[in-house]
């Protein structure tokens, strides 16, 4: 009597992710991985940004050679990553404070060269917080000296270790505990906010790029093309909150997936201000689809709101706009 083997488990190094194409296998299962960020921190179930972290950091030492030094802001990942006297990185690692991360990665980078060590590379990293609004001035100032550093913003779009306030990165009509679901037009104000790595293309630096924890070869193939650059750099992660968000912590990365695929979050690639690659949607999906299992968004499809219905509108419509302006539909007909 024969029986078939099934091997169920391909997201880590075991027998069956081995049998797969190397194309179609994750990105956990190289022996060669660092675990830059490894466990035992204290983020919660379904943390994007510990995701998002671990991954971009790994592929960053793996592109240096583990010649590398992290500068990281104040925020959840910082907070939830070293709770004194312990920590969760293996790799050389600053704390500091808000808004100066920029700054002293760009310190950092000056004293390597200074001590003929330019072969290590600094990144630094921030949630959306200390990139958007706190540490905004340092970032501009990073980029306007075209320091050598990469800047990773985690976005998760709010303040979310102090309470869920609504950040520069927060998306209109969203419900934060600055912006609650109250009056005619409850949730986040349109017209407001800021697009990052719009602005740091307009700095003419080297290389800005976004990413998706939805997609991780793609992540981090844009962080490895980045540490082979020098001068300043930035990528734009998306990190879903699943505390902040109103979110199941299982949903992380479907999440993720949806803001790409409705056309919220495009994925792009841009050098010296220029776009020069997007990664296409492959299915496409209304807002709808994303906003609905989050509870910060849980009054558009209230029915006593009579201007839900006009909100998702015109979050359509932002996405409609992605699309066009990033190409991300490509020979599908026009948005």
């Amino acid at each position: 009597m024969t029986q078939t083997v099934k091997f169920y488990q391909t997201g880590t190094l075991t027998v069956g992710n081995r049998l797969l194409d190397e194309a179609r296998r994750t990105v956990q299962s190289s022996i060669d991985r660092s675990n830059a960020l490894t466990s035992g921190h204290r983020a919660c179930q379904g943390c994007g940004e510990a995701l998002g972290a671990r991954y971009a950091i790994d592929a960053a030492m793996r592109a240096t050679q583990g010649n590398l030094v992290c500068v990281n802001a104040t925020g959840c990942l910082e907070v939830f990553t070293t709770p004194y006297p312990e920590t969760s990185w293996q790799v050389p690692w600053l704390h500091s404070l808000f808004g100066n991360a920029a700054a002293v990665a760009a310190g950092v980078a000056a004293a390597m060269r200074v001590k003929g060590k330019p072969n290590v590379r600094v990144v630094a990293q921030g949630g959306d917080g200390g990139t958007t609004d706190i540490g905004f001035g340092c970032l501009s100032g990073m980029f306007e000296r075209n320091d050598d550093v990469l800047y990773i913003c985690y976005d998760n779009e709010g303040y979310m270790n102090t309470g869920v306030q609504r950040s520069s990165a927060t998306p209109p009509a969203a419900r934060t505990a600055t912006t609650p679901a109250v009056g005619e037009a409850p949730g986040n104000v349109f017209g407001t906010g800021k697009n990052v790595p719009r602005i740091a293309m307009a700095h003419n630096i080297p290389y800005v790029a976004t990413a998706s924890v939805a997609d991780l070869h793609d992540l981090e193939a844009k962080v490895t093309k980045a540490m082979g650059i020098h001068g300043a750099r930035y990528i734009h992660i998306m990190v879903p909150c699943p505390l902040g968000w109103g979110s199941a912590s299982h949903d992380t990365v479907k999440l993720a997936r949806l803001a790409v695929e409705c056309g919220l979050f495009p994925l792009f690639e841009a050098e010296h201000g220029e776009v020069t690659a997007s990664r296409p949607i492959r299915r496409k999906v209304p807002v709808t689809d994303y906003l609905k299992p989050q509870k910060r968004f849980a009054h558009l499809f209230n029915p006593d709101n009579p201007n839900g219905g006009e909100a998702i509108a015109r979050l359509q419509a932002m996405a409609n706009a992605n699309m066009r302006r990033y190409d991300l539909l490509r020979d599908e007909e026009a948005v």
